[in-house]
């Protein structure tokens, strides 16, 4: 063996050796992004879920009006508001929507403009 196939061996052991770490690293990287992603959206569905309720307890007849139920109201829409800054990244983890065939949505349309016109 020449001295330049010893150099380039050596070189592509290192650049193999590299590449397999970086594959390793950015697997591990986009795991830790999905669980961030995940357990983003799971909050803000539980911020949601707070708000609503507390909403619905402030407009019962025994709580209408009370101060400090309307500004914690306000609170937990204004905290869902800001979560929803980080939609981008809770939505990596969200199963895309199917749309729907616009021929079936126009055929159940015609069905329920038949129904209405009896």
């Amino acid at each position: 063996m020449s001295r330049l196939e010893i150099i380039l061996g050596a070189i592509l052991a290192v650049s193999v050796l590299f590449n397999l770490g970086l594959i390793i690293y950015l697997r591990g990287a986009i795991i830790r992004l999905l669980s961030i992603s995940e357990e983003l959206g799971d909050l803000q569905q539980m911020i949601d879920s707070f708000a609503n309720h507390l909403k619905t307890i402030y407009e019962m007849e025994m709580f209408y009006g009370d101060e400090t139920l309307g500004t914690l109201v306000e609170h937990a829409a204004s905290f869902g508001e800001y979560l929803e800054t980080f939609e981008y990244i809770y939505i990596l983890t969200e199963e895309p929507q199917k749309e729907g065939n616009l021929l079936d949505d126009d055929i159940d349309a015609d069905e329920e403009d038949e129904e209405e016109a009896e």
